[in-house]
């Protein structure tokens, strides 16, 4: 395995400690709150990411598995609104992006570099190759936890 990919799986497993440590000594309420007009509460951006972790890792799986598959689009809004965000488990939540992203970084670990470069077709998006599927994936957390630093501001608590 490549620096490149061992970099990639690194930057991938690092979104469980950081979403986690975004998360650390929050309460129920605090959880909740939509200190930002429009905005998702903290637990709703908790339960968005562990609902798009296996749709983010299917598709890596099978770009893998199958030659140009199709990979479906998802509405994280109709997501939001029909999945009770607001009675999910904290926990349960965290568990399932870290045990998501462990069983893909143990399948990444094994895979030649040039694999990097095998495509899958995005139903809206077009073509994504597997160094793209898993950069995305990678940066997704890092994306909504600055979301979360800023509920965490709103509501005076430091981030």
């Amino acid at each position: 395995m490549s620096a490149t990919l061992t970099q990639m799986i690194a930057n991938y497993l690092d979104g469980s400690r950081l979403i986690r440590q975004a998360v650390h000594g929050l309460n129920r309420e605090q959880l909740l709150a939509r200190p930002i007009a429009g905005k998702w509460s903290t637990l709703e951006v908790v339960s968005h990411l562990a609902d798009f972790e296996p749709i983010l890792a299917e598709r890596m799986k099978r770009v893998l598995a199958e030659d140009r598959p199709t990979l479906l689009s998802a509405d994280e809004n109709r997501f939001a609104s029909a999945l009770a965000y607001h009675e999910r488990n904290l926990e349960e939540e965290l568990a399932l992006i870290e045990h998501t992203r462990s069983q893909m970084a143990r399948i990444l670990r094994t895979l030649p570099l040039e694999a990097l470069q095998r495509v899958g077709v995005h139903s809206e998006r077009g073509p994504r190759t597997l160094e793209q599927l898993l950069t995305g994936a990678a940066d997704h957390i890092p994306h909504h936890v600055q979301f979360i630093h800023e509920k965490r501001k709103a509501l005076g608590l430091p981030a």
